[in-house]
């Protein structure tokens, strides 16, 4: 004789190991202010010649890797006069471990006047996570990831991760 669980009870389990996990998708999403517009990393691996990258982590995670011939810039210390250099209607990518930081720099680069900034859909882990290379400090292709902490380095489902 089989034995099986009222409907009520299975509704309850599956709702228990349904909590708290989100796709990396809905993760992003609802980091996201949308204040600046998203690009997907499978849109600009084609156009990368043609924009300018800004990585707006830590020096630190900057150094373990990142996209190539991405530009430094600090958030923490990121003031607009660092890009003074790079014309107003030039497309700049800014981007960061999932978006977050990038979206703030975005922002601030939108305010001095900035009018074709984009920030990278999931940052350098939406990047590596598609497959696409990211580059260490001699700019020779690498692997490893900064993948900040433990509680975000669970996104980066590709590479290796380095804390």
């Amino acid at each position: 004789m089989k034995k099986y669980l009222p409907p009520f009870i299975l509704i309850i389990l599956s709702t228990f190991t349904s909590c708290g996990q989100k796709t990396f998708d809905e993760k992003m999403q609802s980091l996201y202010k949308n204040t600046v517009p998203l690009i997907k990393a499978d849109s600009l691996k084609p156009k990368l010649s043609e924009v300018v990258l800004l990585d707006t982590r830590s020096e630190e995670e900057f150094q373990v890797s990142h996209i190539k011939d991405a530009r430094f810039i600090d958030y923490d210390d990121f003031e607009v006069e660092q890009v003074n250099d790079i014309p107003k209607d030039q497309e700049v990518i800014v981007y960061c471990s999932v978006g977050y930081r990038s979206e703030r720099v975005g922002e601030k680069l939108q305010k001095a006047g900035y009018v074709n900034v984009k920030n990278l859909y999931g940052g350098i882990f939406g990047w590596k996570n598609e497959g696409f290379e990211v580059y260490g400090p001699q700019n020779q292709p690498t692997d490893s990831v900064h993948a900040y902490n433990r509680l975000w380095g669970k996104w980066l489902y590709k590479g290796t991760k380095v804390y």
